[in-house]
Parts: structure tokens; C-alpha cells; sequence
């Protein structure tokens, strides 16, 4: 056995081993860190918290914004041990509310829509229906950094899922639903262009119709799934009861009220865990850009000072 074989084990042995209270402590820690450091991405929080909660104080808004970076350095503390765990110590360490309704989902054979939101630890809680042997199909958009797609690839694929480029997918996707597979979508996230109009927390915004629109053609269940954390920091995945879709034969209209059902979930698990939700994301951008103009100068900034550099790269060969 080989020295680095040796240091590489002892490591992972030692980083699987690490109590759960004290991979809590250091994710608080990191994200207070992140909290000082991330001033963009604070007061994007803050604006986010501010718009949904229109009556709170500065310093309510202030302690949630708090919580929730804490909560996100929880999840990336959570996410760097899990690539060291097994696919038991995985399971092992989920536990499951509302399981009866995964039970009997999977033995109507039919396909599974599961829809989720950026809760909790959604990246961990998505390994969950590997527990029940049924691997699952999910989608996710590339990130601008080719090193951390390599790393979110290797961490959602290891232990028997399937995670698929969003650009694409609907075929693969739908030849899964139809073959009986479990399909897992992140519903609170939506590219302006491919967003259908609904309401979320009382506001105009844009949700992805995808989900509704693949159970309908493929008569498939819709089953709304959160990965939450509870007070004691142990992950929870709270199962919902499968949503009645409307079929009314207006296909447009019952996309938009299907999608709407499902976002309304989405809603009151954000209420119910406010500081566990990423409120770094964007859902009221088509209809209040005013919300996120300084952001979204500083996004033509960036993209214009590196389209000069690769011009200037290109110039200089």
C-alpha cells in the first residue's frame, strides 16, 4: 500500500468521523465568515428578505440573513463530508417523514415527478430514493465554473444518480418518466426566457413549467420533497402527499395552475424554514428588475471586462 493511498484513507477515515454537532459549529462558523466577506451577496439576501417581508425591521432582516448564510455554510460543511461517506453512512444519515407516501408512489410503477426546492441541503437530500433503489434522474444548469460543474457532478452521480445537463434534457427526461424512473427538479429556479408566470409570496415571478408539464404528458406523480435540517442539525426529507394535477384540456392554463400548486409548497416550506431556503436566488426578476439592477450591472461588467480580456488574448497571438 502506497503512502498516499495510506494519508488518503486516514483522511477520509478521520473526516467521516467528525460528530455532527461539530460539522454544525464549523458551518455556522463559515458561513458568519461568508456573511462578512460576500457584502454582493449579503445585500442580495437582504433585499430578497426585505421584499417578501416588507414589515420587518432592518434588524430582523439583518438576524435572518444571518441564519441563512449560516445555514448555507452548514450545507457546504455537510456536502465536503458526504464525498467521504459511503452509501450507507449517506442513507444512514437521513431520516424520512411522510415515508408511506414514497412507498406507495414507487409501487404504482408509474414515473415520479419529484419536485424540491434549494432547502435545507437539497444536494445531500437528493441522494434519498437511492435508499428505496430507485436512483434518480435529475436536471441542473452548468455553473460558470467548469471546476465546480467537475465537483457538483462527481457529488450527485457517485452514488447512483444521474444528473443531466438542463439544456436538452426534456427527451432523456421524458423517456425516463415513461419507463417508470423517479425524476428529481428544482422547481424555485427559472432562465427568464423558459419561466411561466405565478405568484410567490404574494409577488409576480417565474417558475420553471417543466415539472407540470412532463407529468401531464407522461401521467406521471407529482411529489413535492424538501431536505431540511432540524434543530438537533440532523437532515429530514419531508415527503409530501402526491398533488392532484388539473386537467382541464386548456393545456396552457393547466400548466400555469399545476406549476402554481406546486410553487405554493415551495412557499410554505420557505415560510415554515425561512433561514434554510438559498435567497441568493432571483424569482421576481422579470417583474421587478429594479430589485436587482445594482447586480445585475455589476453581471455587464464583468461579462464586458472579460470579453475585452479574451479580445486583447486573441489580439496578442
Amino acid at each position: 500500500m502506497s503512502f498516499a493511498t495510506t494519508v488518503n484513507g486516514a483522511m477520509k477515515s478521520g473526516v467521516t468521523k467528525i460528530p455532527r454537532r461539530l460539522v454544525v459549529r464549523l458551518g455556522r462558523l463559515l458561513g458568519l465568515v461568508l456573511y462578512s466577506v460576500a457584502i454582493p451577496h449579503r445585500r442580495l439576501v437582504q433585499r430578497n428578505v426585505q421584499f417578501c417581508y416588507p414589515q420587518w425591521s432592518h434588524r430582523d432582516v439583518r438576524d435572518l440573513s444571518r441564519r441563512i448564510f449560516m445555514n448555507f455554510g452548514i450545507t457546504l460543511a455537510e456536502m465536503f463530508q458526504s464525498t467521504f461517506m459511503t452509501h450507507e453512512e449517506v442513507l444512514n444519515a437521513l431520516l424520512v417523514e411522510g415515508e408511506e407516501n414514497f412507498n406507495k408512489a414507487f409501487k404504482s410503477n408509474r414515473g415520479i415527478v419529484i419536485v424540491s426546492a434549494h432547502m435545507g441541503n437539497w444536494e445531500v437530500g437528493l441522494h434519498i430514493t437511492n435508499y428505496y433503489g430507485k436512483p434518480m434522474l435529475g436536471v441542473a444548469a452548468k455553473t460558470r465554473y467548469g471546476w465546480a460543474d467537475i465537483l457538483l457532478r462527481r457529488s450527485r452521480n457517485r452514488l447512483g444518480n444521474t444528473i443531466i445537463d438542463k439544456k436538452g434534457a426534456l427527451p432523456k427526461i421524458t423517456e425516463g418518466l415513461r419507463r417508470g424512473e423517479v425524476i428529481g427538479m428544482l422547481i424555485d429556479q427559472s432562465r427568464r426566457k423558459h419561466g411561466i408566470e405565478v405568484t410567490f409570496f404574494g409577488r409576480k415571478a417565474t417558475a420553471s413549467p417543466a415539472p407540470a408539464l412532463l407529468a401531464m404528458r407522461c401521467n406521471s406523480l407529482v411529489i413535492p420533497a424538501f431536505c431540511v435540517r432540524r434543530s438537533d442539525g440532523r437532515l429530514t426529507i419531508q415527503v409530501k402527499t402526491p398533488l392532484d394535477l388539473t386537467r382541464t384540456g386548456d393545456l396552457r392554463r393547466d400548466i400555469q395552475s399545476n406549476t402554481q400548486r406546486m410553487i405554493d409548497v415551495v412557499e410554505q416550506m420557505v415560510r415554515t424554514y425561512p433561514d434554510q431556503w438559498f435567497w441568493l436566488l432571483k424569482p421576481w426578476k422579470v417583474h421587478y428588475p429594479d430589485l436587482y439592477s445594482d447586480w445585475d450591472t455589476r453581471r455587464r461588467k464583468r461579462k464586458a471586462a472579460k470579453k475585452k480580456k479574451k479580445n486583447l488574448s486573441k489580439k496578442n497571438r
